[in-house]
């Protein structure tokens, strides 16, 4: 089964396809698929979902990829079927969904009674990519040069000195263009995407976005249909091939996300798009980078600007879930000058269980746009 189609396409967007309590229609019909209109809780989707009742769908979704990142797992490690079978994903088979069950209790437990409820202890606290957790101190970490790492959720406080939240996006609006980015309406932009591992072949994309808070990134696929990620503004959907439901709709956080990802396509709508913005500072890659970290609901944003430059290098969206956060990066390069605003045309998005690479090939600043790019999107198709 593939695991890069979650997200592929909002790759400006994340979570999972993995299934580890549980995932057939709870309808019992294995082969049909659904589409999902409204928010629905997930055991009124699935079948024997035990351990996880009581969320959405999405965020259903997103526990799996945060089980698959923390142990190392794919969905065949824990669920019996083949790629398209979901009906025998409810079995249970493994003792390893049994366990996990366990788990998603015993971390629940911990949580309450020594943090107050606050989500200190998740799945990768302790197994950090391994099935186990390991016992014994490692002597190669101890002596040896510290692997590169990333910083936690919460950006560290400030130095003295360091600019202002506001003073580093003025800086980056400059950057990009001054007024001539305050004045940028719609981009339409076409290139190629690559995904990770058997979804490395590159097929074409379209990416749509309109001020201030509409868009929608299509990969063309003829021979497995089309990989579609919409926001209207208000409502988002994403649909794609290999999944259980051909369209699903975003709630909650996941839709905070989403939301965001739309708005800061736009530099000029940064400062009015995150709530509680502050500022720090980090290194990327060696080169000093001022940090911007703000809410847009429940979503966190933290964006990386370059320190000399003013650009954009770095985005990192992060979402809640039951057993941990879901992050998502995207890293930008390449930037170009198009009709007096830079833009990137090369960036990769990192997700828990997939990577997405874009590399653009024509922008159209400020062009013509159907509103029908925003509308809600069929089921994907062959063609």
């Amino acid at each position: 089964m593939t695991r890069e189609w979650r997200h592929a396409g909002w790759a400006v967007a994340g979570t999972a396809s993995l299934w580890i309590t549980a995932v057939a229609l709870a309808s019992g019909q294995g082969a049909a698929r659904a589409e999902l209109p409204r928010e629905v809780l997930a055991e009124n989707v699935f079948k024997n979902v035990t351990a996880l009742g009581g969320i959405s769908v999405d965020e259903f979704m997103g526990t799996m990829g945060v089980f698959s990142a923390s142990l190392g797992f794919s969905c065949e490690d824990c669920h019996t079927g083949g790629s398209n079978n979901w009906a025998r994903y409810a079995e249970d088979v493994s003792p390893r969904k049994q366990t996990a069950r366990r788990m998603v209790g015993m971390m629940a437990e911990i949580n309450k009674q020594y943090f107050g409820g606050r989500q200190v202890v998740t799945c990768f606290s302790c197994h950090r990519g391994a099935n186990r957790p390991k016992v014994t101190p490692s002597l190669t970490l101890l002596y040896g040069t510290p692997p590169p790492d990333e910083l936690d959720v919460l950006l560290p406080p400030a130095p003295p000195g360091t600019p202002s939240a506001a003073q580093i996006l003025d800086k980056h609006l400059q950057a990009v263009g001054g007024a001539r980015a305050t004045g940028l309406t719609s981009v339409l932009a076409k290139g190629t995407y690559a995904g990770y591992g058997p979804e490395g072949f590159p097929r074409p994309v379209e990416i749509y976005a309109k001020a201030p808070n509409q868009k929608a990134v299509v990969v063309r696929d003829s021979a497995s249909g089309d990989n579609a990620t919409v926001f209207d503004g208000q409502t988002g959907w994403l649909s794609a091939p290999f999944k259980p439901i051909d369209v699903m709709e975003f709630h909650g956080a996941e839709l905070d996300s989403v939301r965001a990802d739309a708005e800061l396509a736009f530099p000029a709508n940064v400062k009015q798009a995150l709530a509680n913005a502050r500022s720090s500072t980090d290194f990327i890659n060696d080169r000093p980078v001022l940090a911007v970290q703000g809410t847009k609901g429940n979503a966190l944003v933290t964006m990386y600007f370059d320190e000399e430059t003013g650009l954009l290098t770095r985005l990192v969206r992060s979402t809640p879930s039951v057993v941990g956060r879901l992050p998502i990066r995207t890293d930008y390069s390449d930037y170009r000058e198009v009709e007096g605003v830079k833009l990137p045309f090369k960036w990769t998005t990192t997700w828990l269980d997939g990577r997405s690479n874009f590399e653009l090939s024509s922008v159209q600043p400020n062009a013509a746009i159907d509103a029908a790019r925003f509308a809600r999107p069929g089921p994907p198709k062959p063609y």
